[in-house]
């Protein structure tokens, strides 16, 4: 808090309020609030993304689920599923379907040594992309969770050090003097806090449900597999 404002607040015994606190915050400080601000809005941005995300990811995979053990034939729901924004379960689906389809003129020619391999190969790459999709700026989620509670506390170290040299240069201990500036350095930790906490338990959250979600994506390429197997053993 800049010593004007003090003296200010010693002399007219001004009311404490948070716009008061953030708008007479020494540039430092400012910055500090601002930018913990703005990264808790961030935070709060992608904690609603990644909701509806998972939401979205969990009902597609339900209702490929039910398509794909219905009984119908592969090509028929290969058919059928063509036409469609695929992610999850079906995106890896079709990824291995289409290379099925590359793979079976040449295979008729020359065998099927590698086909399954090649298929396990697209999967595999396929996985990866819809959890790279899931779990994109989760990272950002971690380092504010880690890192705004020592931003906050660099602001409030940094406030009260200009409030000691207010309080020296104005030669005044007064309650009036000192309680703005240690409020103002406070109020920087309780900011960093607001953006972490929400923050950490998110993250978790949402890493425990990618987690889930990719231990899903893999049985399913693994059960896929071992269909794409048996079909090449009856042509064999």
């Amino acid at each position: 808090m800049d010593p004007v404002a003090v003296d200010a607040v010693a002399q007219g015994g001004a009311q404490i309020s948070l716009w008061h606190l953030v708008m007479q915050a020494s540039w430092p400080v400012f910055l500090v609030m601002l930018g913990l601000a703005l990264a808790s809005v961030w935070c709060w941005a992608i904690i609603i993304e990644k909701f509806l995300a998972v939401r979205r990811m969990n009902a597609a995979n339900d209702r490929f689920e039910q398509y794909f053990w219905s009984g119908q034939s592969l090509e028929d729901l290969y058919l059928s599923m063509g036409n469609r924004t695929n992610v999850g379960l079906a995106a890896i689906f079709m990824a291995a379907m289409r290379e099925w389809k590359r793979s079976q003129e040449a295979s008729l020619r020359a065998g099927f040594q590698g086909v399954q391999k090649r298929i396990e190969k697209v999967m595999d790459v396929q996985i990866q992309k819809e959890m790279h999709d899931l779990e994109a700026r989760l990272l950002f989620l971690a380092t504010t969770g880690s890192a705004a509670p020592f931003i906050g506390l660099f602001g409030t170290v940094w406030g009260i050090m200009v409030s000691f040299q207010a309080i020296a240069n104005s030669q005044n201990t007064s309650l009036n003097v000192v309680a703005p500036g240690i409020a103002e350095a406070l109020f920087a930790t309780a900011i960093g806090l607001v953006a972490a906490i929400p923050a950490t338990i998110f993250y978790n959250m949402y890493s425990a449900d990618a987690g889930k979600i990719g231990a899903r994506l893999e049985n399913f390429a693994d059960e896929f597999s071992a269909i794409i197997s048996r079909q090449l053993d009856e042509r064999v």
